[in-house]
Order: C-alpha cells, then structure tokens, then sequence
C-alpha cells in the first residue's frame, strides 16, 4: 500500500479517467470491482442523470468509487450538493480553481483530488487543500492544458514543487513511480473497453489509429486532442486562416463531442482520445486490462532490476 492506495481505499494505486461520454457506471464499477478507482464522469451528464450513475454504481460494487466534476460545468452548485446527498466520498476535480470547492468538499468529509498540468497550478491546489494531484501531461485526451507539456518533464516538476500524493497519467505504472508518481490514472484504455459507455464505432476507429493520428487544436478556446475526421480538418483550416474564439465557438457548436464519442458520428462529432490509443488494436473487458497492466508492472520491474548500472 503507497499513499494513494492508502488515501483512496483502494487495492492498485490505477485510476479510472472521468471521461465524459465514456465513463458511466459500469465503467466506474468494474474499475472499482477490479482493484482500482472507478470515476462517473460528471461533465457530460445532467445532474439527475449523475444521480441515477452514483446509485447504479453503488448497487454494482461496494468498493470505493469517485466522481470526477469539471470545474467548468454550469450546473456545478447542483452537480456538488447531489454528490453529497449521495454520500459519494471522493471527487476529482478538474478544468478549473480548486479554491472554489475543495474546501466546501472537505467540510463535508470527501477527498479531493485535482488535476493539474503544470507546477504552478500543483502548487495553488496544495494551498487549496487538495488531498492529492493529477498532473496531466499533454498527450492525454480530450481537454489540455496550454502549456502543452508532456508527461516525462511534467511529473518530476510537479514532484519538486509539491509534497502531495502524487498521480501520473499513463498505461507505465512503473514508468509513473520512477518519475515521482505514487499511482497512474488511465483514459483512453479504459475508454475502448466494453464497459465504456462510448459508443462501439468509436471504439473501432480508435482501435485503428496510427501515431500521429491526433493532434491539440482548439487552442483559442480549451484546448483538446482530437482525432483526424472531416470536423478536425475544419478547425484545423479555420485555425490556420486566424479565426476568432468566436468563429471557432461557432463552429463547434453544441453536442459536438456527444455526436461523436457517444452516438459515433465519425466525421462531424468531435472524437477527442490520447495519442496512446494507436498502441491498442483490440477491445477488452476493465478485467483483461487490469491483469495486463499488473502483469506488464511486475515485466518491467524485473527487466528494471535486471538493467541497473
């Protein structure tokens, strides 16, 4: 046990992304039935709708589980008082100040987990109170941080900056820890498995992804990785020419990444996933994921051992 399983109650120091329009809870439980931490992902729910995924989860698994809330969501006082009326005991806070609630979270007995993708902003959450951090590099999925570092150079700055637990994103579980990590949280391999609630065509296209296949645009506005198809190439084009935030906000539009991620619309829904995806090309169950992610630790804990000076 390291201080993130100890902290969050859970056997593997291995996070479950809150991803929006893929992580519901059976997502969530069969992370949390496997050893890790299952997270209901907020972002892309309504608040009622988010009530019925905590109770569903709670049925599904008696092991502890989370609720990531984008700080950003507009119907966050809501959003927060069902997470307490539900007696969820620990949120992941993300794509926002985490002055604003963690303290309010505390008070009411959960744990409080921020995602950051920098030093400074690791260090403005350890003065918020957070009880841990995420720091993110900018390979991940969906919504980045404008600094656009990478994993490699962002968690051993985070480590130097801060004395918090510490979570890195990643499949490298051993990788994490050498960097200064106590524990990984995964998106996008859990995203394409079959308890995801993504839909399967998007699965599908993920799984034949190449390198160089994704790419951070959207700057103006929040920057996102998005996937190559006819709706990339238009923000790709309008970005070139100098369009506005507003122009993009346009074209973006409402719905976007629902159309794509959850109904599968391959080319006009925005389909946002980490550059990781082009290392997989087969959908599995959370259960297959987790044993190879246990399995490929201890391989690498041995060529490790094997490999020094």
């Amino acid at each position: 046990m390291n201080r993130i399983s100890t902290l969050l109650g859970i056997r593997y120091p291995i996070i479950q992304g809150g991803m929006v329009w893929c992580s519901g809870w059976r997502l969530a439980s069969a992370v949390s039935n496997s050893g890790g931490l299952g997270l209901i992902g907020a972002g892309s729910m309504h608040p009622e709708v988010l009530r019925q995924h905590i109770r569903k989860c709670r049925a599904a698994t008696d092991l502890p589980f989370g609720v990531n809330i984008p700080l950003m969501y507009p119907q966050i006082e809501e959003v927060m008082n069902i997470v307490v009326e539900e007696g969820v005991k620990i949120v992941f806070t993300s794509a926002g100040n985490p002055k604003t609630w963690t303290g309010w979270l505390k008070e009411r007995g959960i744990t409080v987990v921020h995602v950051v993708s920098s030093s400074k902003f690791a260090v403005k959450s350890e003065e918020a109170g957070v009880d841990a951090i995420v720091a993110e590099g900018f390979e991940a999925g969906g919504h980045n941080g404008r600094e656009e570092t990478t994993t490699f150079c962002l968690v051993p700055a985070v480590r130097r900056a801060t004395t918090l637990p510490l979570i890195a994103p990643g499949e490298g579980i051993l990788a994490a820890m050498v960097l200064g990590a106590e524990g990984v949280q995964i998106g996008t391999r859990f995203a394409l498995t079959y308890e995801s609630s993504a839909s399967d065509v998007f699965k599908e296209y993920c799984l034949r992804l190449n390198e160089g296949d994704t790419k951070l645009l959207l700057k103006k506005l929040a920057p996102t990785r998005l996937v190559t198809n006819s709706f990339r190439d238009a923000v790709e084009a309008a970005e070139d020419r100098g369009a506005s935030a507003e122009e993009l906000r346009e074209l973006l539009g409402r719905g976007r990444a629902k159309k794509g991620i959850f109904e599968g619309d391959l080319e006009e829904g925005e389909l946002e996933i980490g550059q990781v995806a082009s290392l997989f090309r087969q959908q599995q169950s959370v259960a297959e994921v987790m044993k190879e992610l246990l399995e490929e630790y201890e391989r690498r804990k041995q060529t490790l051992t094997t490999n020094l000076f």
